[in-house]
């Protein structure tokens, strides 16, 4: 069986080399005798698929992504382009988005992840009207406090003023918070406006949530550490639960964020993403998480 390579993102200023935030997991794919190759990102985003992979050589093979994140439509050009090059992305167009919207992995994660609604929108910048808004905060129970994010990210470092909604029932406030988070998000708000029922997860000395992020491969836990946000935190998250589910995705290779509940009643999952574009904490053992790549 052909042992994968590693894509990617090239430095924008020296493209023959890795982009600087991947440098130290390129070297250490070479060191452990694995073969790398670059991407061009800023052309992939720019819609130029076959000039993003032109330093990919041809007849690769299978394929894993490490790099930025891709919208959807982006990532399918990516597998495309590669398949005429000889080279197989090991997780699929329709994988990816399984992972890494929340619309894909949701019904799946329902009951273990806070209740969540969705309104897709049009395009970037579009607003959801005031009776989607209400209609969306009725069918998430109507009252109590919620979270606003997009298909894949929040504005939590904003979180008055585009991420946190006290009171469904208060819909001015909501569609205030909407409009900022819209906003902000600019062009890279993702596929539409989600509300997330508000939990308290137990936090770090300086009030951030003490979250988890474990890297799953093939349903199995490889790497288990901190959040990106809280690299100094070392949690210990019940995993029983959580792989099921992830089993039940049936996508390859995926993160899942846990947070324990402030109120003891459990570690619940916050947030599911695609493996390729999740970010590693610093201090984290990318060694063991590169391996189990290159040995899938």
């Amino acid at each position: 069986m052909a042992v994968p390579a590693i894509l990617f993102p090239a430095d924008p200023l020296a493209p023959r080399r890795p982009d600087p935030h991947f440098a130290l997991e390129a070297r250490l794919v070479r060191e452990s005798g694995g073969a790398y190759a670059l991407v061009d990102h800023d052309a992939l985003l720019a819609g130029d698929a076959a000039g993003a992979v032109g330093r990919v050589p041809v007849g690769l093979g299978p394929l894993w992504y490490r790099g930025w994140m891709i919208p959807g439509p982006a990532y399918a050009g990516l597998a495309a382009a590669l398949d005429g090059r000889g080279g197989a992305l090991l997780t699929s167009p329709a994988g990816y988005l399984s992972a890494h919207e929340l619309p894909g992995w949701y019904e799946v994660f329902e009951g273990a992840t806070p209740s969540s609604v969705w309104i897709p929108v049009s395009s970037p910048g579009c607003v959801p009207d005031a009776g989607a808004l209400a209609s969306a905060a009725a069918r998430l129970g109507g009252s109590g406090a919620a979270i606003v994010k997009d298909y894949v990210k929040s504005r939590k470092h904003e979180w008055d003023e585009a991420c946190y909604v006290p009171e469904l029932g208060d819909l001015p406030t909501l569609a205030r918070v909407v409009a900022r988070f819209v906003e902000l998000q600019d062009d890279f708000l993702a596929g539409g406006v989600v509300l997330r029922r508000f939990e308290d997860f137990a936090r770090t000395e300086d009030g951030r949530a003490a979250e988890a992020r474990v890297w799953w491969l093939d349903g199995e836990a490889v790497l288990v550490g901190p959040h990106p946000d809280t690299p100094g935190h070392s949690p210990e998250p019940d995993l029983a639960g959580v792989r099921p589910l992830v089993r039940a995705l049936g996508c390859r290779f995926v993160t899942t964020d846990l947070a324990l509940r402030a109120d003891g009643a459990g570690w619940r999952v916050v947030e599911v993403g695609d493996g390729q574009v999740s970010d590693l904490p610093v201090g984290a053992d990318a060694a063991a998480l590169l391996g189990a790549l290159l040995a899938a």
